[in-house]
């Protein structure tokens, strides 16, 4: 039978902004209890003090990620505009469409495209000037969605990247603070590329700098 630490626990750690600030002390312990205080008694299934609630917040002790240098050595951001991303269902003909696509566009070195799958869905992320050429190979698959008016950010990521803990966190942390909603992410081992609406570029782009000027 769950504890009413057990509820609280279970809570914050479902909840990283609010678990990040709990590390750095700066949240009135009073105040979060009243706010808890409904989830706490839904899970519970009975009336709770906010005083056991604070009990609860006292016990527990958050892990707090410690900023790496490396985000200062973030690399240039290359912003790119004019993409459309198409989602297809996967079916047994689409390899062969993807490999007449990637023969179409081999030698147009100066638009954009990229291509990413999983189990069910693939999609491709293309310049926009390419949408007649996608849609022309594409036309005997099932489009799930097409989304235009897309801009690409990539950063280069410092070499020890994949041994950064929290890199990713405080990229998407400072995004979400500040009400930028990511449309797609791509990544390889050394560079990270974000996939924004067109309204949201501009913010995004001095926010990452901000980051690597700090």
């Amino acid at each position: 039978m769950k504890t009413i630490t057990d509820c609280v626990h279970d809570i914050l750690r479902h909840e990283p902004f609010l678990e990040d600030a709990l590390s750095r002390d700066i949240i009135n312990y009073s105040s979060l209890a009243i706010d808890l205080t409904p989830q706490v008694e839904k899970v519970l299934r009975k009336k709770v003090k906010p005083g056991s609630i604070i009990m609860a917040l006292r016990r527990y002790s958050p892990k707090r990620i410690k900023q790496s240098h490396s985000l200062r050595n973030l690399g240039d951001i290359v912003v790119r505009s004019g993409i459309t991303e198409y989602t297809f269902l996967n079916s047994n003909s689409i390899l062969t469409s993807q490999s007449n696509l990637l023969n179409a566009v081999k030698d147009n070195s100066k638009t954009y495209f990229t291509y990413s799958s999983n189990f069910q869905e693939s999609n491709i992320l293309v310049s926009s000037s390419l949408k007649e050429v996608v849609e022309n190979h594409f036309k005997n698959e099932t489009c799930i969605s097409i989304s235009d008016n897309l801009s690409s950010m990539s950063i280069e990521l410092p070499e020890d990247n994949s041994k950064t803990v929290g890199l990713y966190f405080y990229i998407f942390k400072l995004l979400a603070y500040e009400g930028i909603p990511v449309f797609e992410i791509i990544s390889t081992s050394n560079y990270f590329t974000l996939f924004l609406e067109k309204d949201f570029v501009n913010k995004a782009f001095l926010l990452l700098n901000e980051i690597k000027s700090k």
